[in-house]
């Protein structure tokens, strides 16, 4: 066994499995990968990795099993390799993450999990996982990222209330010094057990954590208003994409050179290959102002995502918008960040009285206050913004009117030279 000191959970103690998978470079890449992209350029705490979020994802597992096997809840539930499993997927949730957070997913890359494949499957990573679990783990491992596994402890990993969103929402609260992501772990990790479901056992929640999953949500949505989503970390964000997509575009840079390399690695690159001027705007920290912010709770409630959710689109409206508006120096930068679900609830629940239901739709709202006002909570976190370098005068109106033209017609405009505005 291995101690590693943490400043959020004290001490972590390494089983040897997990301390040869993570002195593989794959993992060790994680070290230099920002867990929040360019949110220290708004908080300066906010350097930490998804290596250190790894290791206190892992940590968690570790507890909650322990908490599990206290009870004797696992006894029957689970093969005895299935322990092993499960810690190894939260230590490796993220191995396959691209640098910047998630920005480049904005963009269309990859989905990280999707990149993590043949990083578990094959290589180093898998040659440990057969040697030391099982033939088979790391296709299981892998299972319980996806969310595709049979295993009892499946949402343990992915779901509406894994180790990996408690571990990243008490981290990044912690690091950018924000009280916004106070969760009661303790109550949380030891309300959870087992309930039968469809003839299987299930991870599930006791009712008595129904108050501490409510803090999670909270948190949640607290941190996506105030750190995420705040205007200048979404700014930095923007340019960042504009440089990458420009990069690529003009083959400075590879789409499969930027998805595996470092935070620090890829800016160098993007600063020795720009010809934009954002790049080294980004490094000096001198970053594009807003021209419109307009909460969403300002905007008709079926305002499409279109910005968020058809890059290629948005990246032709920006050029187009620029031009007819007459940006001095041609560069516009539209933002409208989308998290569809943000507080969905999808649990089940196991009543003190003994019964089962379900933490989802309807049900969610008659035992949580949240998901009753989740639908506003979300719109309240979330902006329509345009970034400019030089203060432009931007028309409020007409941008909404085009936000909520159908995306055929956005593109009709575009394609026959037609004014968007």
């Amino acid at each position: 066994m291995t101690s590693i000191r943490d400043p959020l959970w004290n001490t972590i103690v390494l089983d040897d499995v997990a301390r040869r998978l993570i002195d593989t470079p794959v993992f060790q890449r994680l070290r230099y990968v920002r867990q929040l992209g360019l949110a220290h350029l708004v908080y300066p705490g906010a350097t930490h990795t998804r290596f250190e979020h790894a290791l206190g994802a892992y940590h968690l597992a570790r507890r909650t099993i322990g908490v599990l096997d206290e009870r004797r809840e696992l006894e029957g539930a689970i093969p005895p390799d299935e322990r092993g499993v499960v810690t190894t997927a939260a230590l490796l949730h993220d191995i396959g993450h691209h640098p910047f957070s998630h920005a480049l997913e904005e963009i269309g890359a990859q989905h990280h999990e999707v990149a993590a494949r043949p990083l578990i499957t094959h290589g180093p990573i898998a040659d440990e996982l057969r040697a030391s679990i099982a033939p088979d783990a790391p296709e299981r491992v892998y299972a319980l990222i996806r969310g595709r596994s049979t295993s009892p402890l499946q949402g343990l990993i992915s779901g509406s209330l894994d180790l990996d969103k408690i571990e990243y929402l008490k981290r990044d609260a912690f690091m950018c010094g924000v009280p916004y992501g106070e969760i009661d772990v303790d109550r949380l990790l030891g309300s959870l057990t087992f309930a039968g479901q469809g003839g299987a056992r299930v991870a599930a929640l006791h009712e008595k954590g129904v108050a501490a999953l409510e803090s999670l949500l909270f948190a949640k949505y607290q941190m996506y208003r105030n750190v995420y989503w705040h205007h200048a970390v979404r700014s930095a964000t923007v340019m960042f994409k504009r440089v990458v997509v420009e990069a690529i575009a003009a083959k400075r840079l590879s789409a499969a050179d930027v998805a595996v390399a470092t935070d620090d690695a890829l800016l160098q690159d993007l600063l020795d290959r720009d010809t934009t001027g954002l790049a080294r705007r980004l490094r000096e920290r001198r970053l594009a102002k807003r021209a419109l912010d307009i909460p969403a709770t300002d905007l008709p409630a079926d305002t499409a995502d279109w910005p968020a959710t058809d890059p290629g689109l948005a990246a032709r409206v920006e050029v187009r918008l620029a031009r007819e508006l007459k940006v001095p120096d041609g560069l516009l930068l539209l933002d409208f960040p989308a998290k569809s679900g943000m507080l969905d609830v999808d649990w089940p629940l196991v009543k003190r009285d003994g019964s089962v239901t379900r933490l989802s739709g309807g049900e969610a709202g008659a035992h949580l206050g949240l998901p009753r006002v989740a639908t506003e909570l979300y719109r309240s976190a979330r902006r329509l913004r345009i970034f400019v370098l030089e203060k432009t005068a931007v028309p409020e109106r007409k941008i909404v009117e085009l936000v909520r033209l159908p995306q055929a017609e956005i593109r009709a405009r575009l394609d026959g030279e037609k004014s968007l505005l």
